[in-house]
């Protein structure tokens, strides 16, 4: 059982952003509350030890010089309580010659969830790629995860004709040492 009102008995969103409920770029002081949220995240995923993530690496990948590393929040209510988070940076399609976003992480707090604070997030990225001509904004869903019908609403579409490929570890060394310097 939700502890949230029926939509029909929230405030009406202003530009989207429902009551109460405010997104803004990662600020220094949010990055403990952002890192706890990317384990939080691991967590739900199943895969909590494989997220070593520290404030410390964070910050600099936020707010070092030539950081390529983006992040919003949503908070909430009178302390600005910080609520979801969603990190994300550019990608770039060859063939139609523009940037896009790609979102890395998009992670709303159980207390927070079917709140809006979600929808708020990835329209406030939607307005960047607009704002600024970027064509796409891309993500990856677990096949499990239920937020699939939440982005199936929103008019999202899965892209199933690619597969994922990553490259770690043993591997990505192995194949690094092939090249001369």
């Amino acid at each position: 059982m939700s502890s949230e009102p029926p939509a029909s008995h929230r405030p009406a969103p202003v530009n989207g952003v429902p009551a109460g409920v405010a997104i803004r770029p990662v600020r220094p002081d949010d990055v403990p509350a952002v890192v706890a949220m990317v384990h939080e995240l691991a967590d739900f995923e199943n895969a909590a030890s494989e997220c070593t993530l520290t404030e410390e690496q964070l910050s600099t990948a936020l707010f070092a010089p030539g950081a390529a590393l983006f992040g919003h929040v949503t908070v909430r209510g009178p302390e600005a309580e910080v609520v979801g988070v969603a990190l994300w940076f550019l990608n770039f399609s060859t063939w139609e010659g523009v940037h896009g976003i790609y979102l890395e992480d998009l992670y709303v707090r159980p207390t927070a969830r079917h709140s809006g604070a979600g929808r708020a997030l990835l329209a406030g990225l939607a307005r960047l790629c607009v704002e600024r001509g970027y064509r796409r904004l891309d993500w990856w869903v677990l096949h499990w995860n239920p937020a699939r019908d939440f982005y199936a609403r929103i008019g999202a579409r899965p892209m199933d004709e690619w597969i994922p490929y990553r490259l770690t570890g043993v591997p990505l060394a192995e194949l690094a040492a092939t090249v001369d310097s």
